[in-house]
């Protein structure tokens, strides 16, 4: 009997997670996209010459070099391209420390092929969702310091959208015991629930992030929680419709385990919700501890994922479309999240 509940627990996981798996066909949608190594033409250049070095790589990169540059080294662009300027020794400093991650990368993305199919697939089903939307025509590959991270509507990432293309930071998907971030400043910059994430299975799920961003800025700030939720709910949802055969916990940022205790706890988070009258608290000291990143949820236990409030938003929204099936994605996203808590009536079964 023990081993029938468990495969059955295990079947309503699986329905769970992909209950609608009728991916529509996008091989037809052609997709241009070129992957270009920054990291490469960076760690190649003359040291003794760096202006000149410089200026070839604005010549090759015209858009990305000052993008790296200011926001990512945080560096000035026009005095690096003045012979002898003072931070030519930053600039050396930075390829001194990092040589090690470059060549560590070189090992394990010597060939980006496999990244890029994935990256060019993921394009295809926004293609297919947002027809208008102009998608990036390149890849670029880059290595910068342990703390060049960004923040998105999901969290911190070393991805980035830049006007030039989609930038990968390979510095942070180096695999979660990649010996950076066992160092002291790299395990002060990112625990263990982060770095467990740095790896190439959450390259194609950052890039599809940004596009999200881009599609959908995040403007749920000073809002209450259960909007919010909702909010990151939908975001997640539309992650899943273009990654339609990424594991849904890899979406999630979750581990397998946390994403199955969460299905299995479904009523139990709900109850929790409204038993401590969460749902309309504005605070965002109060709303972080659960649409945030975070090791756990404190109050739900040890095991517990963070950003749960996120789980419960996305079924929400899952409700809400069961509710609405004739609903696009496009109509989901421009929903008020209100409205969709309203109208979906969510009540999860004990």
């Amino acid at each position: 009997m023990k081993r029938l509940f468990i495969l059955l627990s295990c079947v309503i996981f699986c329905l769970s997670c992909r209950s609608n798996k009728n991916i529509p066909d996008v091989s037809g949608i052609k997709v241009n996209l070129e992957t270009k190594r920054y990291e490469r033409d960076f760690f190649s250049i003359d040291t003794l010459n760096i202006a000149a070095s410089m200026n070839s790589l604005l010549q090759k990169y015209p858009k990305f070099t000052p993008d790296f540059v200011e926001n990512i080294l945080g560096l000035d662009m026009d005095s690096l391209l003045i012979p002898g300027n003072e931070q030519d020794s930053a600039i050396r400093l930075f390829i001194h420390d990092y040589r090690p991650v470059k060549d560590s990368s070189d090992l394990m993305y010597k060939d980006f092929s496999k990244e890029t199919s994935e990256i060019k697939n993921a394009l295809q089903f926004v293609k297919y969702y947002f027809p208008q939307y102009k998608l990036p025509q390149f890849l670029i590959t880059f290595i910068g310091p342990i703390n060049a991270n960004f923040e998105t509507s999901f969290g911190t990432q070393g991805d980035v959208l830049t006007s030039e293309g989609l930038g990968i930071g390979l510095q942070l998907h180096m695999g979660k015991n990649y010996s950076l971030y066992k160092s002291r400043e790299g395990e002060e910059q990112y625990p263990d629930y982060l770095a467990n994430n740095f790896d190439e299975k959450h390259i194609t799920v950052n890039c599809m992030r940004n596009i999200i961003d881009d599609l959908y800025p995040d403007n749920t700030n000073g809002k209450p929680l259960i909007e919010q939720m909702v909010e990151k709910g939908k975001r997640i949802y539309l992650l899943t419709k273009f990654l339609p055969n990424t594991p849904e916990y890899i979406c999630f940022g979750y581990t397998e385990k946390q994403l199955k205790d969460c299905y299995k706890n479904e009523a139990v988070i709900w109850d929790f919700f409204l038993n401590n009258d969460l749902l309309n608290n504005a605070e965002q000291n109060i709303i972080k501890n659960y649409i945030g990143e975070s090791p756990k949820t404190q109050e739900l236990g040890e095991d517990s994922p963070g950003n749960i409030g996120t789980f419960t938003g996305m079924q929400i929204v899952k409700r809400y479309l069961e509710k609405f099936p004739e609903t696009t994605l496009q109509d989901i996203m421009k929903t008020d999240a209100s409205e969709i808590y309203t109208k979906a009536k969510y009540k999860p079964r004990s």
